[in-house]
C-alpha cells in the first residue's frame, strides 16, 4: 500500500518561508511525475507545480517567482521550498505522485498558514 506522508506545514508571519517534505513509503514502481497542490477554505483544490522523474517542473503563474519544488528519487520525495509569503498563500497543501501507469495517490495535507 502507497503512503504520502507530507511534514513541515505550521503558521509563518508574511514575507517568511517555509519548506514542505512529503515522503512516499510501501510498494512503489518508479515514480514518474510529484506535484504539489493547495486548497484555500471556500476555493477548489489548484495546482501549486510538478516535478517529472527528469526533474523538469511546472508551476503556477502566480507561484513560479517564490515557490521551488525539487525532489529526491532515491528516499521518495518531494519538497516544496516557499519564499516571500503572503496571507493568500495560506491553504492546506498536498502532495501527489503519478505512476508511469498513471495512477495517483494523495497526501493527506498538510496546513500552511501565512499571518499579516
Amino acid at each position: 500500500q502507497v503512503q504520502l506522508v507530507e511534514s513541515g506545514g505550521g503558521l509563518v508571519q508574511a514575507g517568511g518561508s517555509l519548506g514542505l517534505s512529503c515522503a512516499a513509503s510501501g510498494s512503489i514502481p518508479i515514480i514518474n511525475t510529484m506535484a504539489w497542490y493547495r486548497q484555500a477554505p471556500g476555493k477548489q483544490r489548484e495546482l501549486v507545480a510538478t516535478i517529472t522523474l527528469t526533474g523538469s517542473t511546472n508551476y503556477a503563474d502566480s507561484l513560479k517567482a517564490r515557490f521551488t519544488i525539487s525532489r529526491d528519487n532515491a528516499k521518495k520525495t518531494v519538497y516544496l521550498q516557499m519564499n516571500s509569503l503572503k496571507p493568500e498563500d495560506t491553504a492546506v497543501y498536498y502532495c501527489q505522485l503519478e505512476l508511469f501507469s498513471g495512477r495517483a495517490y494523495w497526501g493527506q495535507g498538510t496546513q500552511v498558514t501565512v499571518s499579516s
